[in-house]
């Protein structure tokens, strides 16, 4: 089944927490056009405020610009809410190698914040992100939910407090709480600026402006890429989910594994490009190979992710086209 066919009560009212970056506002984009209410929050710290004003005109969506270290201001956006997906983070494993002390606020602090906002404000279900970094160093493929490694990174570690967080308020308190470890999401709307911007966007970016991609480590380094569809689908059926599940983490990937110089030639072949890429130092914190056992969400979530990595990239690379094409006209 497909999430556009998913149907939820007529007044349902979503709070999409960072719903102005990339998952978030794609999130709202979708549940905007299945008809239901949508409350975003976000700081803009490193979401887009393009990513309000295009729905500012729906009479369904509510914007909040606010902070969830501000437990108040978390409160205040869970009122009357009947679903939650906490996407609000900061990203990135290098930079939270730089910053440890701000990732254990926001990403730490801030979620406990909408947990416990969200348990007082009776809320129905909390969805959030964690993320395949989780896995850490264990080495064996495909990843198992169960089956976890040393921890490499404070962001990795963020998300793994947000679990025990979860679950425990699950066992505590019987809040619904569903955990999504998302394993490297791309998709329309993904930033490609910035030294710790995700690799395809910068891979297309760097192609439709003729400069030469950066690749961090040999190019044979793989990821399970999913694209934002499967992960929309994947939150919104979170929403759907038996109680039985809660308290659980869950892979959300497509199942692939592609090796990034693979990746990196099949963009070029699309674009039509042949530009020699630039190898950097390995990026410190990173994982060698990511691969994901998608079984358990299959059957807890009735996840069934039918977007693959060449549709998706295809469908990614023409966004970026049209984007390139309206930014500089």
């Amino acid at each position: 089944m497909n999430y556009r066919e998913l149907d939820f009560e007529k007044d349902s009212l979503f709070l999409v927490t960072g719903g102005a970056g990339f998952i978030g506002s794609n999130l709202c984009e979708a549940i905007l056009k299945l008809g239901y209410r949508v409350r975003c929050i976000d700081n803009l710290s490193t979401g887009n405020k393009k990513h309000v004003e295009m729905f500012s005109t729906n009479e369904n969506y509510e914007f909040i610009e606010g902070d969830i270290r501000d437990f108040d201001t978390c409160m205040i956006a869970c009122k009357d809410a009947d679903f939650v997906l906490h996407q609000a983070a900061w990203g990135s494993v290098p930079r939270s190698i730089k910053m440890p002390l701000l990732y254990e606020e926001i990403n730490i602090k801030g979620t406990l914040n909408m947990l416990e906002a969200a348990h007082q404000n009776k809320v129905k279900k909390f969805v959030y992100a964690s993320s395949s970094s989780v896995y850490g160093d264990e080495p064996a493929l495909p990843k198992i939910e169960n089956r976890l490694g040393k921890i490499l990174s404070p962001y990795a570690l963020t998300k793994k407090v947000n679990e025990e967080y979860a679950a425990l308020y699950t066992k505590l308190y019987g809040l619904d709480t569903y955990g999504l470890r998302y394993f490297n999401v791309f998709g329309r709307r993904q930033n490609p600026n910035g030294d710790y911007a995700a690799v395809i966007p910068k891979f297309i970016s760097s192609l439709l402006n003729d400069k030469a991609p950066i690749i961090n480590g040999d190019g044979l380094q793989s990821r399970d890429f999913t694209y934002i569809e499967n992960v929309i689908e994947a939150n919104l059926k979170a929403c759907k989910a038996s109680s039985e599940n809660a308290g659980e983490a869950f892979n959300i990937a497509f199942g692939g594994q592609e090796y990034l110089i693979d990746v990196l030639n099949k963009i070029q072949r699309i674009l039509g490009k042949n530009i020699k890429p630039i190898y950097m130092l390995e990026r410190q914190g990173d994982i060698k190979h990511s691969n994901a056992d998608i079984s358990k969400a299959k059957k807890a979530l009735k996840y069934d992710p039918n977007w693959s990595f060449d549709e998706g990239i295809n469908a990614c690379i023409k966004w970026y086209k049209e984007e390139l094409y309206t930014v500089n006209h």
